[in-house]
C-alpha cells in the first residue's frame, strides 16, 4: 500500500489571511465583526449591511475555531502589525484595524521565526574529548561539546531533562580544573535559593570551588558590604512581616482596616476557596506588586496615577495612596525591597566603577527568565567570558518582566557567539517527548529526542463537570502503583489547586500546596504534589495530571488578582506565553500524562496531531 503523506497547513498563511481582511475590509472593525467576517458568518448584521459577504477574504478562516482565531489576533497585536484603538462611537471600545508594519509585512513578509542550526562536532573537538578521558565520561556529544566550547560569548540552548544544570556545573568543573581559572574568577549566577544550593553541592561533590549566586544575593551582599557609601545609613530587606506591617499602617492612614480593605478589593469569586488569612496575604503581595511596578516604571505619581488608573474607583484610590504612603514608610524606617536592589546596585557601580568585581567567566542559569536590569548588570560586570544557558521554550514569566527575546536574539547581540543546544531528553519516554514537540512546534526550534526507556502514557479526559474531573484525579491516586510524592497535579490557577485541595483532604489523600504562598513547599513520602505551573517549572514526576485545560484557563482569561490587569507595565505576548506554560506542564512527566477538562471544549493548545498521541 502506498502511504499518502499528510497534509500539513502552514499556518503563516492563517495570519497573512488576517492582515489581508483588514487591508481588505474600508473601515476599522471590532474584534467579534472580525472574527465573524474570517469565518464567514452571514447572520452578523454588520456584515450584511455592509455587504461585507462580498468581499474575497469573507470566511476564509472557516476552518479555524474561533479561540485559535483569537490567538492569531492578540499575536499580530503584539507584534504591531494590527492596531487596537478605541472606538470614535464608543471609548470604552476597541476597534482594529492593519498598521504601516502590518501593510509592509503582506509586501515582504519578515522571517519572523529564528533559525536555529544544529551543533556539528568538529575532528579537532573530538580529539579533545579523547584527551580528556574520563573527565568527560557518560556525557553526549553534544553535552561535550558544551563543556568544553572555546567561545568568549556561548548561549547554550538547553531542552527540558537535557541535563542542564549537570552541564553547567561540570563547566565550571572544566574551566577550574583545565583552563586555571581562580575560583573568585567564576560567578555563577541562578534565579533562585534552590539551584544555588544544588549547584555549590554538586561542586563541592567535584573537589572546585566558584563564586554562585542568585541575582539577589549577589546584589545583597555588595549592598550589605557598601551600606555606608550607597546609603549613608543602615537598610534592611523588607521581609513579609514588615511589609504587612507597613500595609496595616497605610490602611490606617486611610481610615480603613484590612477587613475592609479585602472586601472592597476582592470580587465574591476571587473569596471563593479562601479564608480570611489568605485573602489578607494576597492582598499585601499585591500591594508591593503595585509599589516595585510604580519604581520599575520611573514615572512621578501623577504620571502613574494618569497611565493606570485614570478612571478612579475605590481600588485605584486605595492602591494609589498605598504607594504614596509606603514610598514615605519606607524611607523613614530604612526598609527596602528586593526591586530596589539591582536598581541601587547598578547606580552604585555606574557612579563608582572602581568598584565593580572583576570575573572573567561569568554563567547564567535560566537565562530566558532574565529581564532588564538583570541584563544591565552583566553588561556592567562585563565579562571577559559570557556563557549563558536557558530553554525559550520555558519562558512563562513576563508578566513580571522577563523577555524572551533576550534569548532569542543572543546571536545579535553577540555576533561572534556560538549558539550550542541540548536535544537529548532524558526524562521521558518517546510518546511524551513527540507531544512536546508538537505543543511548541511554533517556535521552529530543533525537536527534543527521547533517550528514556520505556512506553509513555497520555491521556485526555472530558468530564460533565469539576467535580467530576476531581473524582477521576481522586480515583487515579489512589489505584496508582507509584510512590506519592511521584504524582503531580497541575493547574494554571491558585483557585484550581486549592477547590482540588479541599476535596482530597475529605478523600483523607495526603498532599502538598505549591502555588505563590507556599512555592518551597516539596512533598515528604506519601504525599501528593498539588500546584500551579509557575511553581513546578524545573520539577518532574513520574505522573501528572493537568486539570481544568480548558481556552478559559489555557491561555488563561483573567488574573487572580485584581490589580494586575490595571497596571500592564510589561509589554509581552500573553498567549505565546501561555502556549509555553501548557509546554512547561507536560513537560515535567516521567511517564505519564492526565490531561483532564470539563465542557464543551479542550484548550486549542492542544491539536488534532497531538490527540492522535493521546489515549482518549
Amino acid at each position: 500500500m502506498v502511504e499518502i503523506p499528510e497534509y500539513k497547513r502552514d499556518e503563516s498563511k492563517d495570519l497573512k489571511f488576517i492582515l489581508e481582511s483588514l487591508n481588505e475590509i474600508p473601515f476599522p472593525v471590532g474584534k467579534k465583526l472580525l472574527i465573524d467576517f474570517l469565518k464567514g458568518n452571514s447572520e452578523n448584521n454588520s456584515i450584511v449591511k455592509n455587504k461585507l459577504n462580498d468581499f474575497e477574504k469573507f470566511g476564509v478562516l472557516n476552518y479555524l475555531p474561533e479561540g485559535r482565531i483569537i490567538e492569531l489576533i492578540e499575536n499580530l497585536i503584539y507584534k504591531n502589525f494590527i492596531k487596537s484603538l478605541p472606538s470614535v462611537f464608543n471609548r470604552d471600545s476597541k476597534v482594529l484595524k492593519i498598521s504601516g508594519e502590518g501593510k509592509n509585512e503582506l509586501i515582504a513578509p519578515a522571517e519572523s521565526k529564528k533559525n536555529f542550526e544544529d551543533i556539528k562536532i568538529s575532528n579537532e573537538e573530538i580529539k579533545f574529548f579523547d584527551e580528556l578521558g574520563g573527565f568527560l565520561k557518560n556525557f553526549n556529544e553534544e553535552q561535550k561539546k558544551v563543556i568544553i566550547s572555546q567561545n568568549e560569548k556561548i548561549l547554550c540552548i538547553a531542552g527540558a531533562g537535557s541535563g542542564k544544570t549537570t552541564i553547567l556545573t561540570k563547566r565550571i568543573e572544566f574551566l577550574a580544573k583545565y583552563k586555571r581559572i581562580h575560583s573568585e574568577k567564576i560567578l555563577a549566577m541562578t534565579f533562585t535559593r534552590k539551584a544555588k544550593e544544588e549547584m555549590e553541592k554538586r561542586l563541592r561533590d567535584s573537589g572546585v570551588r566558584a563564586v554562585v549566586e542568585t541575582f539577589n544575593s549577589f546584589c545583597e551582599k555588595i549592598l550589605i558590604k557598601n551600606e555606608r557609601k550607597i546609603y549613608k545609613r543602615k537598610m534592611k530587606v523588607a521581609n513579609f512581616q514588615d511589609k504587612m506591617v507597613a500595609v496595616l499602617r497605610a490602611l490606617d492612614d486611610m481610615g480603613l482596616t484590612i477587613h475592609e480593605a479585602v472586601k472592597e478589593y476582592f470580587n465574591e469569586g476571587e473569596k471563593i476557596s479562601r479564608n480570611f488569612y489568605e485573602l489578607q496575604n494576597l492582598f499585601v503581595s499585591d500591594c508591593f506588586e503595585v509599589f516595585d511596578s510604580f519604581k520599575v516604571s520611573k514615572l512621578s505619581i501623577n504620571e502613574f496615577k494618569e497611565k493606570y488608573f485614570k478612571e478612579g474607583g475605590i481600588i485605584s484610590k486605595i492602591m494609589l495612596n498605598m504607594i504614596i504612603f509606603l514610598e514615605r514608610y519606607f524611607t523613614s524606617f530604612g526598609l527596602r525591597t528586593y526591586t530596589d536592589q539591582i536598581g541601587d546596585i547598578l547606580s552604585f557601580f555606574r557612579m563608582n566603577p572602581k568598584f565593580v568585581p572583576e570575573f572573567e567567566d561569568i554563567l547564567v542559569d535560566e537565562f530566558q527568565d532574565v529581564n532588564h536590569e538583570q541584563i544591565e548588570l552583566l553588561e556592567v560586570l562585563n565579562p571577559k567570558n559570557l556563557f549563558c544557558v536557558g530553554d525559550p521554550r520555558q519562558s512563562i514569566f513576563g508578566w513580571r518582566g522577563s523577555k524572551i527575546s533576550y534569548i532569542l536574539d543572543f546571536k545579535e547581540k553577540y555576533p561572534d557567539s556560538k549558539i550550542l543546544y541540548l536535544k537529548k531528553n532524558y526524562r521521558s519516554p518517546e510518546e511524551i517527548v513527540k507531544f512536546m514537540n508538537i505543543s511548541i512546534k511554533d517556535m521552529k526550534l530543533p525537536d527534543l529526542e527521547a533517550n528514556y526507556n520505556g512506553k509513555g502514557k497520555i491521556r485526555i479526559d472530558k468530564f460533565k463537570n469539576e467535580k467530576e474531573e476531581f473524582e477521576f484525579v481522586k480515583e487515579k491516586i489512589l489505584e496508582s502503583g507509584a510512590p506519592r510524592k511521584e504524582i503531580f497535579v497541575l493547574a494554571r490557577t491558585n483557585r484550581q489547586i486549592q477547590d482540588l485541595s479541599v476535596f482530597l483532604k475529605k478523600h483523607r489523600i495526603n498532599h502538598i500546596l505549591k502555588n505563590e504562598t507556599a512555592r518551597e513547599a516539596y512533598a515528604k513520602e506519601g504525599e501528593v504534589t498539588l500546584s500551579t505551573i509557575h511553581s513546578a517549572k524545573g520539577l518532574e514526576s513520574e505522573i501528572v495530571f493537568i486539570i481544568g485545560c480548558t481556552n478559559s484557563n489555557f491561555p488563561s482569561r483573567y488574573s487572580e488578582h485584581p490589580i494586575i490587569e490595571k497596571i500592564k507595565i510589561y509589554n509581552y505576548n500573553k498567549t505565546e506565553e501561555e502556549r509555553r506554560l501548557f509546554y512547561v506542564a507536560i513537560s515535567r512527566a516521567k511517564k505519564e500524562i492526565y490531561i483532564t477538562y470539563s465542557g464543551k471544549k479542550h484548550t486549542h493548545f492542544i491539536d488534532e496531531e497531538m490527540k492522535r498521541l493521546a489515549e482518549e
